[in-house]
This record gives C-alpha cells, sequence and structure tokens, in this order.
C-alpha cells in the first residue's frame, strides 16, 4: 500500500481511502469479509458520513469492525456532517450533536478526522471553530477537514481555526477533470478553459491540503461509470490498452491515473466488491508514464491547446 502525508501533518496514510457510503448493502458476514480484506490490503483508512445510509453505514461498520482497543489504533477512521435534509448546517450545535451520533454508532470514543460535508452559505467560521476546538480539547476528534470547498471558503474558516484544515474531498476522475483541464487551457477563450473552482488543485498543494478524490469511476454527478460504457469507446479503448500493458485490470489503470498526479491525492474507493478493492489497491504498485497519463486525458476527449 502507498501511504502519502497527510495535509501539513506528520502522519502518513494510505493512498487509497476505504469509503464506506454504501456499506448497508451489504449482509453482516460480507460486511466483516470487506473490512477483513481492507485491512489485510492495509486499506485501514475508512470514511464515513452521518448522512450514509442514514447512520446505518456507520453501525454496520461497527458491528463487523470489531475494533477493541488493540484494533482501534490500527485504523483511521473519518466521517463527516453537516448535511440535513433541505438545508446545510455548519453551526456549532449541529456539529457536535452530529459528532455524538456518529462516535455512538461507530462505537468508539473518538474519530481520527472529521470534515464538514458540502458549503453551508449561512456558516459562521467562528462558530465552526468554537466546535472544533470543543472536539479537539474534549478528545472525540483528532484533526479537521472539508469537503466539496472552495479556496476562498477554506481560507475563511481557516482563518479563525486553531487547527489546520489538512484534507478537502472533491469529485475527480478522468472524465471529470475540470480542476486539472483549467490548469492546462490557461487564458484560453474555450469553455474547457473555465476555472469553476477557484484554482482549488493548486491552493490545496500550496497550503498543504489533502485531495481526497472521490466518485473516480463516475462520470457526470452520479450519472454512472465509465469503464465499459459505449459513450466512452476512446476512453476505455485507451485504458484496456495500457492495462494490458501492465497486466492488469482497467479499474487498476484508471486508479493509478489518479495517484499519478503530483498532488499526492488520496482517492476514495466506493465499492464494496472485495475482489475490485484489490484491484484498486493494486495500483499502488503502478507509476503510469507521463504518455500514458496524458493519453487517457485526451482519450477522455480532453484537448491540449
Amino acid at each position: 500500500m502507498k501511504h502519502i502525508k497527510l495535509g501539513g501533518s506528520t502522519l502518513h496514510v494510505p493512498a487509497i481511502v476505504v469509503g464506506c457510503m454504501r456499506m448497508d448493502e451489504l449482509k453482516a458476514a460480507e460486511a466483516e469479509t470487506f473490512v477483513q480484506t481492507a485491512l489485510d490490503l492495509g486499506a485501514n483508512f475508512f470514511d464515513h458520513a452521518d448522512i450514509y445510509g442514514g447512520g446505518e453505514c456507520e453501525r454496520i461498520f461497527a458491528r463487523a469492525a470489531k475494533l477493541n482497543d488493540d484494533r482501534r489504533e490500527k485504523v483511521f477512521l473519518q466521517s463527516k456532517c453537516g448535511i440535513r435534509k433541505g438545508l446545510f448546517d455548519f453551526s456549532k450545535e449541529h456539529i457536535l450533536k452530529s459528532v455524538d451520533g456518529i462516535l455512538e454508532r461507530l462505537d468508539t470514543d473518538y474519530l481520527d478526522m472529521l470534515l464538514v460535508h458540502r458549503p453551508d452559505a449561512l456558516m459562521e467560521p467562528e462558530e465552526v471553530a468554537e466546535a472544533f476546538d470543543h472536539l479537539l480539547n474534549t478528545g472525540k476528534v483528532r484533526r479537521f477537514g472539508v469537503s466539496n470547498q472552495s479556496p476562498m471558503q477554506m481560507a475563511l474558516l481557516q482563518k479563525f481555526m486553531s487547527q489546520k484544515i489538512l484534507a478537502n474531498q472533491l469529485q475527480l476522475s478522468i472524465t471529470n477533470s475540470g480542476m486539472i483541464r483549467s490548469g492546462i487551457n490557461v487564458n484560453m477563450e474555450n469553455a474547457s478553459s473555465v476555472d469553476h473552482d477557484g484554482e482549488v488543485l493548486n491552493y490545496c498543494r500550496l497550503n498543504d491540503v489533502t485531495i481526497q478524490a472521490w466518485s473516480p469511476f463516475q462520470y457526470g454527478m452520479f450519472e454512472g461509470v465509465f469503464l465499459g460504457n459505449p459513450k466512452f469507446p476512446e476512453l476505455n479503448q485507451k485504458i484496456d490498452e495500457i492495462a494490458a500493458r501492465y497486466g492488469v485490470s482497467n479499474t487498476t489503470i484508471t486508479t493509478a491515473w489518479i495517484l499519478r498526479h503530483p498532488a499526492n491525492m488520496q482517492m476514495i474507493s466506493g465499492t464494496m466488491s472485495t475482489s475490485r478493492l484489490k484491484q484498486i489497491c493494486q495500483a499502488c504498485d503502478i507509476t503510469l508514464t507521463r504518455e500514458e497519463w496524458y493519453e487517457i486525458y485526451r482519450a477522455a476527449g480532453n484537448e491540449l491547446p
């Protein structure tokens, strides 16, 4: 398993994050097997959110992981809060209440990292900072990050925080690579050069914020996967060609494409299949050449200026 430095901390963590959003699809025995397989692969970084399965995904994980004191120290637990039905809520009251619920469902005394989930237009950064201070001082949360935030949103929150923002979860895949594409088409008068995120990729690199790439196999928002999809014939042909060259699956090469970026991102896997998780983790042993990376980038329909 490849490890990277987590943001501006001294901690090194797996490059593959095991996303648990779909854990409620598994039966108890399947969940136990999946968690054990992840640990055997060295993928001991698990990502949750209080909204996944209405909280049931965290409960299922807790029953499957059986985290006694010794095992708990070998697992990195991350969860997110801030999304409510019909609104976003970064109030101190909601954050503290959410964390208590998360800890109860995960059957643990602390989170290794908490992320605020989606930007709240009514965010009062002082309140968020107060909540984080309380959580850190009470030992309930050890580290903090954000999800889907722009550079200025992060900078505003960071101004009031005592702790460093260590991670930002952002949507990234070969077909959804706007944060990369806008940095290639600088000052070009075409649609692909539009910067939708305020140079979030470079901001995170400059400020030691680890990007956690979510939906790495999806196109659109949640329209489906591009692998094996007839809508993307050229892309699949190129990925399959490179996969055959390395003797691995197309899933492995797709993962390797994200891990090849020098920002040292983490990739969030969403699969509940042990065989596919193994293919994802196998990407840690592959470093695509510059030529291969750009071949895949172009095959996704991205033109170079």
